[in-house]
């Protein structure tokens, strides 16, 4: 009789919310996501492009290290430009 009144007297566990869930997601936290993707690349495309120029300047002219440098420098420049940009939109 104990093992029957407790299994009949136990409340089954309450299955968690949607967005409780630790598989899915709320939908927007993607887009937060992506964003923060898309300005990972384009620091990233940047600065590649910068030392590329750079080190084709120093292969060029033969100004090495001085195009690598200036390179690095524009790049830099041209991601911050870039992310600010982006980053201007959820402000």
């Amino acid at each position: 009789m104990n093992d029957e009144s407790a299994d009949h007297d136990a409340v089954p566990p309450k299955p968690p919310a949607d967005h409780e869930s630790p598989t899915t997601r709320p939908a927007s936290d993607l887009p937060g996501a992506a964003a923060f993707l898309v300005m990972g690349s384009t620091i990233a495309s940047c600065e590649a492009v910068g030392v590329g120029l750079g080190l084709w300047a120093d292969h060029s002219w033969g100004t090495a290290p001085a195009g690598l440098l200036v390179g690095i420098a524009l790049g830099t420049v041209a991601a911050v430009v870039s992310v600010v940009q982006q980053v201007r939109h959820y402000l």
